[in-house]
């Protein structure tokens, strides 16, 4: 756990933390093809560049042919930073490719954590950042 970082004015704050919370829903019948074109292709570059990811869910019930991703990051500005240089990598582009005609929409929403799991939050986020396979 990280202490709490000293505010301007001698009190303390907890340290920026954010979650991103991607859905990708899909036109029926193609969920499966991109699932396995991610796990080939857009996975390990994304990880290169994004590697704290929180979360990967296939919906079951609900809104049906969807992904839900979620994706820590200390800051607005490190999503910022870490995104654009995913977005200038070649492979990255070739990817999204093949894969957006796939998609029927996308959403983008951040999240910050309740007070009372700020700490949570960072604790997964400092874990080792070993995938498992």
């Amino acid at each position: 756990m990280r202490d709490p970082v000293p505010a301007g004015d001698g009190t303390r704050r907890r340290p920026a933390v954010i979650v991103e919370q991607r859905i990708y829903t899909f036109h029926p019948g193609k969920l499966q093809e991109f699932l396995s074109i991610y796990e080939s292709d857009g996975r390990p570059v994304q990880l290169e560049y994004l590697d704290t990811l929180l979360g990967y869910y296939v919906t079951e019930t609900g809104t049906l042919n969807r992904i839900v991703a979620l994706w820590g990051y200390a800051s607005m500005e490190q999503r910022m930073q870490r995104r654009e240089a995913l977005f200038a990598d070649d492979r990255w582009i070739a990817y999204l490719a093949r894969v957006r005609p796939l998609m029927a929409t996308q959403e983008s929403v951040i999240l910050r954590p309740a007070p009372f799991f700020a700490d949570t939050l960072t604790a997964l986020m400092t874990e080792d950042k070993e995938t498992p396979t």
